[in-house]
């Protein structure tokens, strides 16, 4: 393979391997080449591959079968909400959400949304409202931002309708996005109107905020999210590893 700038070849190869997945050369859950073949057609050692592939693995993008060979990773739901789902009940235990979408509404995007998606002045944004809700309780207000240019022709079922996947998951079926990372920064805020039309609580009851930025395999800022978490009977939970 060429030599196209400094960076260790194992990460020109993570690179050149990350682009055939993002540009759907190689689609969700098929089979990549076998790793003598795709060495020699790389030009380079078994070893070198192996450590691109890794990495590759550690950012969820693909996945190793015992005996059978290595796959693009075909998410689920239940995958998407391991990586990027946090929330426990009182006695640390994962919940699963249901999901309502309340509204999508379609415009410019603010100073703030532009900055934090990298947009261009003027660019269109979508705006996705949802709620989050806990054996039959709402308990997360939320808003989505994403850039219109990346999601064209965003079609999501209202409430009482429900997605039939996480919302991550339709990202790539739908629209080829494939998100692996997300930034987030959490402090707390008062619940508003809006929040305790939602969730049911007082105006004015502490809510934990989490703001989240989303990334996809390209690097590209994909979405930008704002969550209002009503932790009277659940917890925000890190791992620390």
């Amino acid at each position: 393979m060429r030599r196209p700038d400094a960076r260790p070849l194992y990460v020109q190869v993570e690179a050149i391997l990350n682009a055939r997945i993002v540009s759907g050369d190689w689609k969700s859950g098929q089979a990549l080449p076998a790793e003598p073949e795709l060495a020699a057609e790389l030009g380079v050692s078994a070893g070198t591959l192996r450590r691109a592939l890794a990495r590759l693995e550690q950012r969820h993008l693909i996945e190793r079968r015992q005996g059978r060979g290595t796959y693009v990773t075909q998410q689920t739901s239940e995958q998407a909400l391991g990586q990027f789902f946090r929330v426990r009940n009182l006695a640390g235990m994962p919940v699963e959400p249901e999901t309502l979408i309340t509204g999508v509404a379609t415009g410019p995007a603010t100073e703030e949304e532009g900055a934090k998606l990298r947009l261009q002045p003027g660019e269109t944004v979508h705006r996705i409202e949802r709620s989050r809700v806990f054996e039959g309780e709402p308990r997360i207000a939320e808003q989505i931002i994403v850039p219109a240019a990346l999601f064209p022709g965003l079609s999501l079922p209202l409430a009482p309708a429900q997605l039939a996947t996480e919302i991550y998951v339709h990202y790539r079926n739908a629209h080829g996005i494939i998100v692996v990372q997300a930034e987030e920064n959490l402090s707390a805020t008062a619940a508003s109107e809006a929040d305790s039309a939602v969730l049911g609580c007082a105006v004015g009851t502490p809510l934990l905020l989490i703001e989240r930025v989303t990334f996809d395999a390209a690097g590209r800022p994909v979405e930008l999210r704002v969550s209002r978490l009503d932790t009277r009977s659940h917890r925000y939970a890190v791992e620390i590893a």
